[in-house]
C-alpha cells in the first residue's frame, strides 16, 4: 500500500503557450504525471478550432509520456445561471465548444465553477445550472467528457460552496453519468468545511450528500483565508491557513488514492513553484 500511495497521480495547472501539445512537453519535463489545461484562452469567449494536426500531435505526445490524467479547466467567463440571457445563451455556446474540445483531444473532464446568480437566489441558480448542463449534454450524444462541478469557495454570489448545492445540481441532471466532483482544497476550507481538523467527518458530509464515487479530482491548493472566510484566494502548500496537516489527511487517506491531484498555486513561467509544492506533497506521504 506503501507504493500506490507513493505513485498517486500528482501534477499541476499547465501553460499551454504554443499550443496544447506543449502543455505534454512541460508536464513531461517537470515531472508531472497529471495535469490540467485550458483548452483555449480563458478569458476569452471565442477560439479558433482545433486542427487535426494540433490534435494528433497532442495526443501523439500524451501517449509517450508518463501523464496519465489530464482535465481542462473551462473560462472563467462562463456562467451557467447568469440571469442575463444573452450572457447565458453566450455561456452555453461557450460551454458546448469547450466540451467539444475536450471530447475532440480525450480529455475525460470540464472542471467549471457552478456559476453565479447574481441576485436571482440560489435554488433558482441552481435549476438554470442543471437545464445548461441538461442542454448541453443533449447537444452531445455520445460523448464520454464528464461535466465536473467544483465545490466553490462560496465568494459573492457564487453557488457550489455548499456539499447540498452540488447535490442538487446532479439530482436535477438527466444523464447523471456524465456528472462527476472536483474538490478544490482551499475552496472548500473557506467555505467552512475543515479538512486538517475535522477532515473524517467533512468526507463522510461529502459521501452522505453527494456520494464519494463522484469525486474523480482534487486540486490541492492551500488557503490565503481563514476557515469559512468565503474567499477564494489560493496559497502555496504548508504556508497558508489549511496548513500541511489538511493535505496530509488526503494524501494517507485510503479511498482517495486513485483521485488525480493537481496544484493550482501560483507560479512563474517556468513553474519551478509547483516543484517545490510537489516535494512538500510526496513528503507527507507515510
Amino acid at each position: 500500500m506503501i507504493t500506490e500511495k507513493k505513485n498517486q497521480l500528482m501534477g499541476a495547472h499547465t501553460s499551454t503557450q504554443g499550443g496544447v501539445a506543449a502543455s505534454v512537453d512541460l508536464a513531461q519535463k517537470l515531472g508531472f504525471t497529471a495535469m490540467q489545461i485550458f483548452t483555449k484562452n480563458n478569458n476569452r469567449w471565442e477560439a479558433k478550432p482545433l486542427t487535426d494536426e494540433e490534435i494528433e500531435k497532442y495526443k501523439e505526445k500524451l501517449a509517450a509520456s508518463e501523464i496519465k490524467y489530464v482535465v481542462s479547466h473551462d473560462s472563467y467567463l462562463i456562467n451557467l445561471c447568469a440571469p442575463d440571457p444573452i450572457m447565458l445563451d453566450k455561456s452555453r455556446r461557450a460551454f458546448l465548444d469547450e466540451l467539444q474540445r475536450c471530447e475532440q483531444l480525450g480529455i475525460p473532464h470540464l472542471n467549471f465553477h457552478p456559476g453565479a446568480h447574481l441576485g436571482k437566489g440560489e435554488e433558482e441558480g441552481i435549476r438554470i445550472i442543471a437545464e445548461s448542463l441538461n442542454m448541453a449534454h443533449d447537444k452531445t450524444p455520445g460523448y464520454n467528457v464528464k461535466s465536473m462541478l467544483e465545490v466553490t469557495a462560496g465568494q459573492g454570489s457564487a453557488i457550489g460552496y455548499k456539499f447540498e448545492h452540488i447535490r442538487d445540481i446532479i439530482d436535477q441532471v438527466k444523464n447523471k453519468s456524465r456528472m462527476a466532483v472536483c474538490i478544490d482544497t482551499a475552496h472548500v476550507y473557506a467555505a467552512g468545511y475543515d479538512i486538517s481538523e475535522d477532515y473524517e467527518n467533512v468526507i463522510r458530509m461529502f459521501d452522505d450528500i453527494i456520494g464519494l464515487a463522484y469525486l474523480q479530482c482534487f486540486h490541492i491548493n492551500d488557503s490565503k483565508k481563514a476557515l469559512g472566510s468565503r474567499v477564494d484566494r489560493h496559497e502555496h502548500i504548508g504556508k497558508g491557513t489549511i496548513g500541511v496537516k489538511g493535505f496530509a489527511n488526503i494524501l494517507n487517506d485510503q479511498r482517495l488514492l486513485h483521485i488525480p491531484k493537481v496544484l493550482e498555486t501560483p507560479k512563474g513561467k517556468e513553474q519551478l513553484e509547483d516543484l517545490e509544492n510537489l516535494e512538500v506533497l510526496r513528503g507527507l506521504i507515510v
